[in-house]
């Protein structure tokens, strides 16, 4: 028999028993449903996770230093180099505290200055804080040389700037500026949302600035930022590291990586043992199906047909419905998995290899559920199989 033969002979005995072989098949389609679902919730939740820890700044560090006694502690000038040469650190900035006054107009009193604080910024400074800007633009290499100031969020509001025209300016102790921004509310860093930032080198010449960094914002990979955090101290001060003080990585970060390892494996298990339910249920519906059609294999032995092509007969109608249970089981998992994300408002994320496992594992258990049927169907005789009916 030509394997088009065989493949007749199982289509023909899946379709004659249709109520049967829905409901044998209804156990595999359950089985691999699972398996997507049960991992692929679980992906687009940690993708969701991912997307919102990456908001939220988990690979970002925050440096300053620690005042010991009356004496402030500073930070050498050249920290910031420093920093950039830890080989996983990707972005690093930082900010300076000049201790200006900056007023609306010069008529304010010189000694009002609204509570905001004066900060000198580098031109890299919003990426490595996870900041933006709400009107206008930042500060770059050329404009951080002039007397240009950036607003943050608060600190425009608290001057009574809502816009940028060409003619905004404010009094930064007793020097007139430019307004060339103003930022958006910074969540990552709300020191920055009352402040007004200028230029490193325009605070140098005019503010009197020492070039002492007050604030260091560090990123690195994600899987070496514990690493980058207990060097950064003695890279940042190797004079006096135990002055220097870094903030800890998101404790959302420590529950992504437990949940990475612990769930996966939990999410697995219960689908493969769905799907062993479902191959147990195909195994004894090919058994009882053997039992009721031992006229049928009596008959066809009788005509010719040869062990091997019974045992074929019964093994493709075993694979058959597992695999219509697979297909309708990968359907059924995907679409509930989208109308899921979706009303969580999650990304869609279906991982390829659990697809393609459990479409796999339900043909392998089409063949381990029915070799034992087909076996048994093969070893009756044409005079046994007709004298049981």
């Amino acid at each position: 028999m030509s394997p088009g033969d065989i493949l007749r002979l199982g289509l023909l005995g899946v379709r004659g028993r249709r109520a049967r072989a829905a409901l044998s098949a209804l156990g595999i389609a359950i089985g691999v449903a699972t398996m997507v679902v049960v991992t692929a919730i679980p992906a687009a939740g940690r993708q969701s996770l991912a997307d919102r820890l990456a908001a939220l700044g988990t690979n970002l560090l925050r440096v300053q230093p620690v005042d010991a006694g009356d004496e402030p502690t500073i930070l050498p000038t050249e920290s910031i180099g420093m920093v950039a040469r830890i080989g996983p650190v990707t972005e690093v900035s930082a900010v300076a505290n000049t201790h200006a006054v900056v007023r609306r107009n010069d008529l304010i009193d010189p000694n009002d200055g609204s509570g905001l604080t004066v900060l000198a910024a580098r031109p890299d400074l919003l990426p490595a804080a996870g900041a933006t800007m709400q009107t206008g633009a930042f500060l770059t290499a050329v404009t951080a040389r002039f007397p240009v100031a950036i607003l943050g969020y608060e600190a425009a509001a608290r001057l009574g700037i809502s816009s940028v025209p060409p003619s905004a300016r404010v009094s930064i102790g007793n020097h007139w500026f430019s307004v060339g921004g103003i930022m958006a509310p910074a969540p990552l860093a709300p020191e920055l949302d009352q402040a007004v930032l200028v230029g490193w080198d325009s605070a140098k010449s005019l503010l009197a600035f020492d070039g002492h960094p007050t604030v260091l914002y560090v990123r690195s990979r994600e899987d070496a930022i514990d690493a980058v955090r207990s060097v950064l101290p003695a890279t940042v001060n190797p004079s006096l590291p135990g002055l220097v003080q870094v903030s800890r990585p998101s404790d959302a970060l420590a529950a992504k990586r437990e949940g990475d390892r612990t769930f996966g494996a939990l999410f697995l298990g219960l689908a493969a043992v769905s799907l062993l339910v479902g191959a147990v249920g195909v195994a004894n519906t090919m058994v009882i199906s053997v039992l009721e059609r031992r006229r049928e294999i009596g008959l066809r032995r009788a005509l010719g047909a040869h062990r091997s092509h019974i045992r074929a007969q019964f093994l493709t109608e075993s694979v058959l419905l597992s695999a219509l249970g697979g297909a309708a089981g990968a359907a059924t998992g995907i679409v509930a998995t989208a109308a899921y994300v979706t009303w969580q408002q999650w990304p869609l994320v279906i991982p390829a290899g659990p697809l393609a496992g459990g479409v796999a594992g339900a043909l392998a258990a089409g063949v381990l559920a029915g070799l034992y049927p087909a076996i048994r169907a093969a070893r009756l005789t044409p005079t046994e199989a007709l004298a049981t009916v």
